[in-house]
């Protein structure tokens, strides 16, 4: 039986998809040309449109992104391309996934239980992601931070700030893990390792193009649009919303917001061109304990030359090659509020779909299923595979 379409004529490989691809190669079948496999991705796209997704396998993902906040993970969620159907899962893995792909990636996202913060929680999930899918080549820990603005540094709730390499560091440091010495000194041991080359080349090719165009405000309002309940707390919420207070300066007890705080104390900053994150790169430090005090921010910037402060990441990073990307929702200090993290989590998970749609292709889940297709259901298949790429 064959399925007609306006431009084409696509074979119904009646094929029960459940136990296709469980042993599937990772490279592409050999048989077929560059020509041919590119034209298979065709295939895929167009069968998909009669079929359904290809149901995918632990093996077929190769992308670990994890998120700390029910927030960070319906941001994370809404910037897939493609959903992809839930996994038969060990009763030893607790975690819960969300399953899709974004570009030619597939990635399983994870989100910490409800109420579950800190380093060692991030290091349990991400234990379980690699034990459950052996084909993961690299992580992604995305969500949000706090930033640790400065004359050099001028950013902004809303911004995305990248863990980048420095001479003495991997692009992260645990603040809080060192030893007292003489006279209650507190110095700070050990390192922590940097994202994988993979990663790195591609962020350095994302600087270059952001140094031409943006690109995350498409993806987001991309979000929005799929997604309308999502405007009201995901949308940008406005420079007039954006206070950075003097770092002494406490919020006064008991308001839910800064309405009755002292506007003589707010740092005067210029006024931005227009409404898109700016992306920083630098430190991230990183604790088991939320900061909400300015002067201790500032201790920390001006010691460290951090940009970010956040929670989780400093689990991960000797474990579970990452990249951390924050988007910046407050300025861990008193004032700070939750009003700006549905946005900057979406800022964030809109820098990582655009990081995953650059990476070379060598992860492409097609050529997976494939091999798989051409392993499970024989010769024949293959052979009328080849067929209708040499048609096209």
């Amino acid at each position: 039986m064959k399925v007609a379409s306006s431009d084409h004529t696509i074979p119904d490989f009646t094929v029960d998809w459940k136990h296709v691809v469980d042993d599937a190669s990772t490279k592409p079948d050999p048989r077929l040309s560059q020509s041919q496999d590119s034209k298979l991705l065709s295939f895929r796209e167009r069968a998909r449109e009669h079929h359904g997704p290809f149901l995918q396998t632990y093996k077929d993902y190769t992308v670990g992104w994890i998120c700390a906040l029910p927030t960070e993970l319906a941001a994370a969620v809404a910037m897939l391309d493609e959903r992809h159907d839930p996994l038969p899962q060990s009763s030893q893995d607790t975690n819960h996934y969300e399953l899709g792909r974004i570009g030619r990636q597939n990635v399983a996202i994870a989100c910490f239980p409800p109420g579950v913060t800190g380093n060692a929680s991030a290091a349990v999930v991400a234990n379980h992601i690699r034990s459950t899918f052996p084909s993961i080549i690299f992580g992604l820990m995305v969500g949000v931070g706090s930033g640790a603005p400065s004359v050099e540094n001028d950013i902004r709730l809303g911004d995305v700030v990248i863990s980048k390499p420095a001479e003495k560091s991997g692009g992260m440091i645990q603040y809080d893990f060192g030893r007292t010495i003489q006279e209650g000194r507190f110095v700070r041991t050990g390192s922590l390792n940097q994202p994988p080359n993979v990663l790195l080349n591609a962020v350095a090719r994302l600087d270059a193009r952001h140094r031409m165009e943006a690109e995350l405000p498409r993806h987001l309002s991309q979000m929005l649009s799929k997604h309308p309940k999502m405007q009201k707390t995901s949308a940008y919420q406005g420079a007039q919303q954006d206070h950075l207070f003097e770092e002494d300066y406490l919020h006064q007890a008991g308001q839910a917001t800064c309405a009755n705080c002292d506007i003589g104390r707010l740092i005067t900053r210029p006024d931005r061109e227009d409404e898109s994150p700016t992306i920083h790169y630098g430190l991230i430090a990183s604790g088991n304990l939320v900061m909400k005090d300015g002067v201790a921010r500032e201790r920390l910037r001006k010691e460290l030359d951090v940009l970010c402060i956040e929670m989780e990441a400093a689990g991960l990073m000797d474990n579970f090659p990452c990249l951390v990307i924050r988007g910046i929702c407050d300025y861990a200090d008193t004032h700070k509020n939750n009003r700006w993290q549905p946005y900057a989590a979406a800022a964030a998970a809109a820098y990582a779909k655009e990081l995953l749609c650059i990476i070379p292709g060598q992860m492409d889940a097609h050529a997976q299923v494939t091999t798989a297709i051409s392993a499970r259901i024989g010769e024949l298949t293959l052979l009328m595979f080849t067929a209708y790429a040499h048609r096209r």
